[in-house]
């Protein structure tokens, strides 16, 4: 069993408040989780109303198999007009 760890820095471009950061993440948690049959969690920045950061975690059986759906959870993060990716890493284990 392997196991694919993704941490995604995120920045809401149009986010005013919280309330707005929050209405754009849980849209984009649930969608993620739809689509690619994640693990997902916002793990850093909750106070920061134009700043996100998710840990995503995917599970199988074959590392390149799990490395393929964590490029592909980024770049459909990355095509979301409301928020822009800062930064991504990812591991197996």
């Amino acid at each position: 069993m392997r196991v694919g760890v993704l941490e995604l820095e995120l920045f809401v471009s149009n986010s005013r408040s919280l309330k707005d950061k929050r209405m754009v993440i849980k849209s984009l948690k649930e969608r993620l989780k739809k689509n690619f049959n994640v693990a997902i969690s916002e793990v850093d920045d909750q106070d920061k109303w134009q700043k996100a950061t998710f840990g995503i975690a995917a599970i199988g059986n074959d590392a390149a198999y799990i490395n393929c759906i964590l490029d592909k959870a980024v770049d459909f993060v990355g095509s979301d007009p409301d928020v822009q990716v800062l930064d991504h890493h990812i591991d197996i284990l």
